[in-house]
């Protein structure tokens, strides 16, 4: 399996611990971030239509991306491939598995500049080793949602 070394060093981190656990105990860590996954701000809470369904997930999962400093006075410096990323999911409580991949890549892209979120291999789900623990339909979920948080990087990034 392939490790987390080219990955930046929260996501590694993510990535070591499970590969340090038997399938079983991946699959309770998995259940776990599901727990973690934090409440979207109020001003996308009371408007999902600003969030961007994932089809690819089984469940419903919306996103949506903020690059560069939000809600600033002059509107910020256009986002640039340093400008900080901000990666805002939801998924529903009784979908825990695509719940805890949502909250991966929440805690695995947190603090990342532009630049490094789009350097995040496509690959991360399957490194995670969950690969005979959850169907694959559930991990094209997740490649799902990091495929479609990097477009809106790019497109905000190329935009400015």
């Amino acid at each position: 399996m392939t490790s987390g070394a080219d990955l930046p060093s929260a996501f590694a981190a993510i990535v070591d611990d499970f590969q340090a656990l038997t399938e079983p105990d991946r699959l309770q860590l998995l259940l776990e971030f599901a727990e973690s996954l934090p409440e979207l701000p109020e001003r996308y809470a009371d408007h999902p239509d600003l969030l961007e369904p994932v089809p690819e997930c089984q469940s419903p999962v919306f996103l949506t991306v903020e690059v560069g400093e939000q809600g600033s006075a002059d509107g910020g410096a256009s986002p640039g491939p340093d400008s900080p990323v901000r990666v805002l999911l939801t998924a529903p409580r009784e979908s825990p598995t695509t719940r805890g991949f949502a909250a991966i890549l929440s805690d695995g892209l947190a603090g990342l500049t532009a630049a490094e979120v789009l350097a995040v291999p496509d690959d991360v789900s399957h490194r995670l080793g969950l690969d005979r623990a959850v169907s694959p339909l559930r991990l094209r979920g997740m490649a799902g949602m990091l495929g479609r948080i990097k477009r809106q990087v790019r497109e905000q990034t190329r935009a400015a």
